[in-house]
């Protein structure tokens, strides 16, 4: 490939099948996804893992803490600071109750793949080091699914903090994949005195990257990734603090990009409207060009 661009073995005829008419999309199921920034001297930079090669969605690619939304997550009202439950449901386009749980599992991904927690004693604190004993049995719990991320936050008497999130985009998986995500996808700045770590059982790799840096290894062919990830990157370029991001979030369109395939002149054109760069020619019996 001339780039990083994921591309799995098996999509052109799952593309030929939903075409032809032989393959029913499956329901996406809600998602979210943080880049996490931290200032440095120059640009800031982004924390980002290489999914493990044995994954079956999306191996061996470089993405961002992220996973599903955890349906019990709208079932208690949590302690919350930041612009109300009713905001970020206009914000995300959902009920209150689901824009909670969209947020809580912004939030909740984040400690669990990077062990750094958007949440405080009170509405302006955020808690210090998550790297204890007691910290790690909560957060192996919590991706054991033991018990929800408001009960969590409810246990410990913690706060979340919305007020550290922007939604930044949201894409939803191609209609040909089997797992598809209807994934918002946040910013925030590391807290001061968190770090992150490898904590994702996902995971071999995790790295703290320019996002020009990350862009030219994708353009390289040397860092794999999928459309929504290579794009945000793009996205970050002109932002020269966490904070300059962060602000810039509040105005950014939340309308969804979703791939769509059809046939032309014998073969099945694949694109992402917006996104030019990503769009692919796949000829009957052939591979993408």
């Amino acid at each position: 490939m001339a780039n990083g661009q994921w591309y799995p073995p098996e999509w052109p005829e799952r593309i030929r099948a939903l075409a032809e008419g032989r393959l029913t999309p499956v329901a996406p199921r809600r998602a979210a996804t943080v880049m996490l920034l931290k200032d440095t001297d120059t640009t800031p930079v982004v924390h980002m893992l290489r999914r493990r090669a044995s994954m079956a969605f999306a191996g061996g690619a470089y993405a961002y803490p992220g996973g599903g939304v955890d349906g019990r997550d709208d079932d208690r009202q949590i302690r919350w600071a930041g612009p109300t439950r009713a905001w970020w449901a206009e914000r995300l386009g959902v009920d209150e109750t689901t824009a909670q749980a969209i947020v809580c599992a912004a939030v909740r991904e984040t400690y669990e793949e990077a062990g750094v927690l958007l949440a405080g004693p009170t509405p302006d604190t955020v808690v210090g080091d998550t790297t204890g004993e007691e910290w790690e049995a909560d957060r192996a719990a919590l991706v054991a699914r033991d018990f929800s991320f408001a009960e969590f936050l409810d246990r410990r008497g913690l706060v979340l903090r919305s007020d550290l999130l922007g939604v930044w985009t949201r894409w939803i998986t191609p209609e040909f994949e089997p797992r598809r995500y209807d994934t918002w996808f946040f910013v925030a700045a590391l807290p001061e005195g968190q770090r992150t770590r490898n904590a994702s059982t996902e995971a071999d790799r995790t790295v703290w990257i320019h996002p020009g840096d990350a862009a030219d290894g994708y353009d390289k062919g040397e860092l794999l990734m999928m459309p929504p990830t290579i794009a945000t990157l793009r996205q970050l370029l002109p932002y020269a603090t966490a904070a300059e991001a962060l602000a810039a979030a509040p105005a950014r369109d939340l309308t969804p990009v979703l791939a769509k395939a059809r046939l032309e002149n014998g073969k099945v054109v694949l694109s992402w409207p917006g996104h030019d760069e990503f769009t692919k020619h796949i000829p009957t019996g052939g591979a993408p060009a």
